[in-house]
């Protein structure tokens, strides 16, 4: 995994947009077309500003959206789909597909066969995304399931990811807050030829160094990436502070 710290949050969205980008670009060259996975969540806040800022031939992207609650309609101001409207769709118009994940399906399983179907026969090249505070990887949590080649599972959330929803100022409770969504299989994600990963805030810390520091468990699911071959782990001081390098 290749760790790189920037001084700021502001500074750790640029670079990480700026990586990105350059893959997507290199992809539409060489293949006419490229397809990419967008996360949500604080972390992503300055990567999506610059990302949609970024000089691409977007009528030849695909964006996947990692995950989504369970029940959750998109009108709600946690939905992760609204969020993205707001934050990414609406900047590109000119986008090729945006594929939503509808938590809020009246048939769970007609939409994730949906969703199987639509990226079984895709390569991503780049897919942004974050770590939880307790580790988790999309909606993943610990004890993550790193075996499943499902593209996208209906998993349950733990209390410490469902507590830093809270905490994120998304829900007005814990009882709000839902506990299942839908969401990229660990298998799905680390088939990406790229990983960039935006990560700052003093309460990633813990899980950063669980995720680099210690060995590969479903215990702390961001640490399978250590065995991706082309991830990126952007950081500013706060996230980086526990790390042994």
């Amino acid at each position: 995994m290749n760790i790189i710290a920037h001084e700021s949050a502001n500074e750790l969205g640029a670079a990480a947009a700026a990586q990105g980008a350059a893959s997507v670009a290199k992809a539409i060259e060489a293949n006419g077309r490229a397809a990419i996975i967008v996360a949500t969540g604080a972390s992503q806040f300055s990567t999506l500003d610059r990302l949609v800022q970024a000089d691409i031939d977007w009528s030849r992207v695909t964006a996947f959206h990692l995950d989504e609650y369970v029940g959750l309609p998109e009108a709600h101001p946690a939905s992760f789909r609204r969020y993205l409207e707001e934050r990414f769709i609406a900047h590109l118009p000119a986008l090729g597909a945006f594929v939503k994940v509808a938590g809020d399906a009246a048939d769970l399983e007609a939409e994730l066969a949906r969703l199987n179907a639509r990226i079984a026969n895709e390569t991503v090249d780049v897919c942004f995304a974050g770590i939880g505070e307790n580790c988790h990887l999309a909606f993943n949590d610990p004890p993550a399931n790193f075996t499943v080649e499902t593209p996208y599972i209906v998993v349950d959330l733990d209390e410490a990811c469902r507590r830093q929803q809270m905490g994120e100022g998304w829900f007005e409770s814990l009882d709000a807050v839902p506990e299942r969504a839908i969401s990229m299989s660990i298998r799905q994600i680390m088939k990406s030829r790229e990983i960039i990963l935006s990560v700052p805030d003093e309460r990633k810390a813990d899980a950063v160094h669980n995720a680099v520091d210690g060995t590969v468990s479903n215990l702390f699911p961001a640490s399978i990436l250590q065995h991706h071959q082309n991830a990126s782990l952007h950081l500013d001081p706060a996230s980086a502070s526990r790390l042994a390098r």
